[in-house]
């Protein structure tokens, strides 16, 4: 069995990985780190969860320890772009607890801190620079740091940087640092964007694979529900949350305002409930987090930009309240559940004007998603592909994955007994007893004590922790 030593890491930064728990490779550790450690430029596919942050973390703390040089002033040796504040944070951490018992130095630079005091972190120079393209030039602008002795250049969540429009801070921030350093491109999706975006920034890289494009978790059991508007969503919603008061739900939707209204609408009616958007402030969004995470709050209601990155094990419920307009942006939503091994239920809602959205997403997975309520529409044509054609069907109708993983669930995120049929209209209770049982048998997820949703007094916890 592969471990870490046989990866050609030193005996020390094993002693560190395995005081921390971990013992085993990811796929993408096992693929990776003796690569980069052999200094290769790379490219690795992979969606977040994955173990990539040891992958490229490991083998650059073994490279740096071994030149032991200092940094200089205003300068750093290892540049790391992300495209959002919460996963430079996520890889700061992460990072952090790799660097204990050595002298190296990390820190981090984002957009809604104080930059003053970021130029005052990076006088003394950094040994791991973790940033986001648009704070990072802002400091460069202010002579805060210099990119000239930047060894190992990291691009991570290349797709979803490209995506929020930062090509061109990346062209320029390629061009201020040598020619000579190790580049590596980490992407959960391989357009023909990123795909040019690695041939100019890479030299002969090798390319690492561990999750193929559009591909949910195995575990995650997916739901739609076909809707006559936003309404509809707001009541099924509610109704659902109610039909499971002990779920962790993520909630995604377009924008940061109809995020911000719906999260009001919740605390309104006394749910546990907080958001996450780029209008919130860093520390606003970092309360969310941890009140989320600690199980102060039970929903959590988010924009694909804020939330890319989160890695919350707890999460048993994705809703796809809005539709995303880019098919791998779902895959990454629903990949916010089923994490480190447990069960998941993403459940989507569609309205008419939405059907060719879901179609794309359909035809991308390879998949007919399973309908829980509603009647599915015919595509007519709109979207990506043209034409009237059907999604692809096959044996893993509802999965990302392999098989059903057990007994289906309702399309509400409980269990449904004996293969029944979901309710044909958004809100109906589906009827869980068998012929001739004189009583449903107990949910999975359903409340025991009377499916009341959880109430905290009709406050945002989160806003004041």
């Amino acid at each position: 069995m592969t471990n870490f030593q046989t990866l050609g890491l030193s005996a020390q930064i094993v002693a560190t990985v395995s005081a921390l728990g971990y013992e085993t490779p990811t796929p993408i550790q096992e693929k990776a780190i003796p690569l980069l450690l052999e200094g290769r430029d790379l490219i690795g596919l992979a969606q977040t969860g994955t173990g990539k942050t040891a992958a490229f973390g490991l083998p650059i703390i073994e490279m740096l320890i071994a030149d032991a040089r200092r940094p200089a002033n205003r300068t750093t040796r290892v540049l790391i772009l992300a495209p959002t504040r919460e996963l430079v944070n996520q890889i700061s951490d992460s990072l952090r607890s790799f660097l204990k018992k050595t002298p190296l130095r990390i820190n981090q630079v984002v957009g809604g801190a104080s930059i003053n005091k970021q130029q005052l972190i990076l006088e003394r120079g950094t040994d791991i620079l973790v940033a986001t393209p648009g704070r990072l030039l802002d400091l460069i602008n202010r002579n805060a740091i210099s990119l000239a002795h930047v060894t190992h250049l990291v691009l991570d969540e290349a797709d979803q940087m490209l995506d929020l429009g930062f090509i061109h801070d990346l062209r320029r921030i390629a061009r201020m640092v040598p020619a000579k350093r190790q580049t590596l491109l980490f992407s959960a999706t391989m357009p023909k964007s990123i795909a040019d975006l690695a041939g100019s920034f890479l030299k002969d890289p090798v390319k690492v694979e561990v999750t193929p494009p559009g591909k949910a978790a195995d575990k995650v059991e997916q739901y739609v529900h076909f809707l006559a508007g936003k309404n509809d969503k707001t009541e099924l919603l509610k109704k659902t949350l109610n039909d499971n008061p002990q779920a962790q739900a993520m909630v995604f939707m377009r924008t940061k305002h109809t995020a911000e209204k719906l999260s009001k609408h919740l605390a309104e009616k006394e749910y546990a409930v907080a958001s996450i958007h780029g209008n919130k402030s860093q520390g606003q969004r970092e309360r969310a987090l941890k009140a989320f995470r600690d199980g102060e709050i039970r929903i959590l209601v988010a924009t694909d930009v804020a939330a890319r990155g989160i890695d919350i094990p707890g999460v048993s419920h994705v809703f796809n309240y809005d539709l995303p307009e880019v098919p791998d942006a779902y895959v990454h939503r629903i990949g916010r559940t089923a994490r480190a091994g447990r069960d998941g239920i993403a459940i989507a809602f569609c309205t008419p004007d939405e059907a060719h959205l879901l179609r794309d997403i359909e035809r991308l997975m390879g998949i007919e998603i399973t309908t829980a309520g509603g009647e599915r529409p015919e595509f007519s044509g709109r979207g990506n592909g043209g034409g009237n054609r059907q999604p692809a069907r096959s044996g893993n109708r509802g999965r990302g994955g392999n098989g059903n993983g057990g007994q289906p669930r309702n399309g509400n995120g409980q269990r449904r007994q004996g293969g029944e049929a979901s309710a044909s209209e958004p809100g109906k209770a589906h009827p869980h007893a068998r012929p001739g049982q004189k009583r449903p048998p107990r949910q999975k997820f359903a409340d025991r004590t009377g499916g009341q949703p959880r109430r905290d007094g009709g406050a945002k916890r989160s806003s004041s922790r």
